[in-house]
């Protein structure tokens, strides 16, 4: 269980370099160092929490997922679903927030951002479908809002992806499966003088298990990336390209199964799904004291969905259309800062980040069987942010050390609408202070206390709204910058032969919950919230045939403030989350692994009248490895669970006959599916 992260700037090495026992040109050619795979990855000594990890490459393949989003659950507590589509961005849930599809949890993919703002579909949508996961080197996660170089949408923390340079070899990846599942992966690389040229592709199709449509998936992805060694650094520039389409198996009414209208894999509205695409050009330069990059990205969507079907318009339906269309420019400029103060050692940090939004479309539109009725609301609108941080870390003696960041966010909105009262713009600024006490008791365990703020963002057109574009009545805008801060207290114990554990007891208050609607299927803001809990997680390496994981969350989501009529839990949060796993290798050919989902009954009403059921999953994979061949069997729902993969409760109608019922609506889980999968290396 290793591997070469050549060209990384892993925890492991940074602060040799900070200190100057190893210089930046030691570690761009990084060919022939090893190190242990990441929860093998000791960072007692490195990590400023005990919340935070890392994630490497033979990780993510051994693991056997459903879609690329669920890469996101190796952070643990984490947990990734789907409601409507393989196309769209994954539902998230973490720290006992329903993030919808990437509210309050931050996501980069080398220094670009993947959260969108004033998203036709969800503030800070984050679809991960572009990345190639055979092409992800690393993954670095930190929970809690303790590190000044995360802003916007890291009040429950973030993920940073890595992508790699080079490839141990090419290859050739071809998989098949049940519903119609068929993937090719091509990856290979060269180099050419100085330039080391990486090229990866994508192609994916997929049917579903649906028993009344066919998801018609057709991905298709593209990397290009270039490296080489510039200034006593090293630049890279990066192209990655994305296409999607597909219809949806949208979440169904519970009384429409009952009913025997639809069976569970069925659907009421056989029209909805939508098309994706995103294209990127980003460079990046490194070198031991500077890390610079800059970005493009352009962005479409255009999604066809309906949640209630004939609730409000009980002729032409519910069905609605959200468009979205956008470029995204942006930059980080951090300097870092080494030496000593009096006799302790001192590093710094000081970076700054912007980002503009060039939304040319943002709009919601009335549809029917995906043909044009009627217009909601059209807009577009200038997202321009700014962020400047700071993060210190003073060595106090041998054992312990004290961090501090300090950031400051300005972001200006101007937004143009066809109703003119919702037309204009509006602008705020936060600062944000975080810090942490480390002490090491020795090589093997670590103590932390930690304290930070940190803020989302809301949705622009929410900022400057004047009447309801649907009552017509008047509505007051929402703040546009909202703070959350957050507390831990947490424990880690690293042995490099046995076991790796890490706990934690947190809290987080945030001054306004975003809750997603279910009859306008988007998310609007609510009351003040606070949530605590506890964590565990466990890595054990029995010998080094057999090893174990083992991860748990237990959270309390509350709201704050009291208001006649509403009670005080918060809607779709998680009470807890458990993800365990064994992984078996007997010889070096054969490797298996077999992992455990669940999550308990959430609330799906502020009274906590209305539950979810519990979910249980268990996947299965089986790899066999013979000379350039590798062969993957995956067996997903090893157990054919019919549990629900997501869960709502809110009014709709069937049909233009028929009465309103409020009742539980879920997406349920895939049945059980094998997927076969052969890799040829050269």
């Amino acid at each position: 269980m290793k591997t070469s992260l050549s060209k990384s700037l892993s925890h492991a090495l940074m602060l040799p370099v900070l200190f100057g026992s190893l210089s930046y040109a030691d570690i761009i050619n990084l060919d022939d160092i090893t190190v242990e795979e990441g929860h093998q990855t000791s960072l007692v000594g490195e990590a400023i929490s005990s919340s935070e990890g890392l994630v490497t490459q033979s990780e993510i393949e051994s693991r056997p997922v459903l879609r690329t989003g669920e890469i996101l659950e190796f952070v643990p507590g984490m947990v990734v679903t789907q409601h409507s589509g393989s196309g769209k961005a994954n539902q998230y849930f973490l720290r006992g927030f329903n993030l919808d599809h990437g509210t309050d949890f931050s996501t980069n993919i080398d220094g670009m951002p993947i959260n969108m703002r004033t998203h036709g579909h969800g503030q800070g949508y984050t679809d991960l479908s572009f990345i190639i996961p055979e092409f992800i080197e690393r993954i670095d996660y930190q929970k809690g809002p303790y590190h000044a170089e995360d802003g916007d949408f890291s009040a429950a923390g973030s993920a940073n992806f890595s992508l790699m340079h080079t490839l141990d070899s090419s290859f050739v990846t071809v998989g098949v499966g049940e519903n119609g599942y068929y993937r090719t992966v091509l990856g290979t690389d060269t180099k050419v003088g100085d330039n080391q040229l990486l090229f990866g592709l994508e192609a994916q199709s997929y049917d579903g298990p649906w028993s009344d449509i066919s998801e018609n998936v057709e991905k298709l992805n593209v990397l290009t990336r270039l490296s080489r060694p510039l200034m006593g650094g090293e630049l890279t520039m990066t192209f990655m390209g994305y296409e999607n389409s597909w219809d949806s198996a949208d979440q169904i009414p519970a009384y429409a199964v009952k009913q025997g209208i639809i069976d569970e894999l069925g659907s009421l509205d056989k029209s909805v799904g939508g098309k994706s695409s995103r294209y990127s050009l980003s460079t990046q330069w490194q070198n031991e004291h500077w890390d610079i990059n800059a970005y493009m990205i352009k962005s479409d969507l255009n999604l066809y969905s309906n949640f209630t079907y004939y609730l409000d318009d009980p002729v032409n339906g519910d069905q609605f259309n959200q468009v979205d269309e956008r470029m995204i420019y942006g930059t980080q400029i951090k300097r870092q800062f080494h030496g000593d103060f009096g006799n302790h050692a001192w590093h710094q940090d000081i970076g700054l980040q912007v980002r503009h939004d060039k939304i040319d479309e943002v709009a919601l539109n009335k549809t029917k069987q995906r043909q044009y009725l009627s217009t909601v609301r059209k807009d577009s609108a200038d997202v321009t942010s700014f962020g400047l941080f700071w993060e210190g870390e003073l060595a106090l003696s041998d054992a312990l050390s004290f961090n501090l960041g300090a950031r400051y966010d300005y972001m200006h909105v101007d937004v143009e609408s066809n109703i003119a009262q919702n037309s204009g713009t509006a602008d705020d600024g936060l600062f944000s202070l975080k810090s942490g006490l480390r002490y090491t008791f020795n090589d093997s365990w670590e103590t932390y206390i930690n304290a930070g703020q940190s803020f989302h963002s809301n949705d622009a057109r929410g900022a400057v709204i004047g009447i309801d574009p649907v009552s017509g009545e008047s509505v007051e805008p929402v703040d546009l910058l909202v703070r959350g801060q957050g507390a831990e207290i947490g424990l880690r114990f690293f042995d490099d032969q046995r076991l790796h554990i890490s706990s934690s007891l947190w809290m987080l208050d945030l001054d306004s919950e975003l809750l997603f609607v279910g009859d306008a299927g988007n998310t609007e803001a609510s009351r003040a919230s606070r949530r605590y809990g506890v964590e565990l997680t466990a890595y054990y390496w029995l010998n080094k045939y057999l090893t174990a994981d083992f991860e748990a969350a237990w959270t309390r989501a509350r709201f704050k403030d009291d208001v006649e009529g509403e009670g005080n839990k918060v809607e779709g949060s998680l009470p807890f989350v458990l993800s365990a796993g064994i992984g078996w290798k007997p010889s070096e050919r054969w490797e298996s692994n077999i992992r455990l989902r669940h999550f308990a009954n959430r609330v799906l009403d502020s009274f906590g009248e209305q539950e979810s059921d519990a979910f249980n999953v268990v996947n299965f994979g089986l790899a066999y490895t013979f000379d350039n061949w590798k062969f993957n069997l995956d067996i997903l729902n090893l157990f054919d669970s019919n549990d629900q993969d997501i869960a709502y409760y809110y009014p709709s109608r069937f049909s233009s006959q028929s009465a309103e019922i409020e009742d539980i609506h879920y997406h349920p889980i895939e049945p059980r599916t094998v997927r076969l999968e052969a890799k040829y290396s050269f």
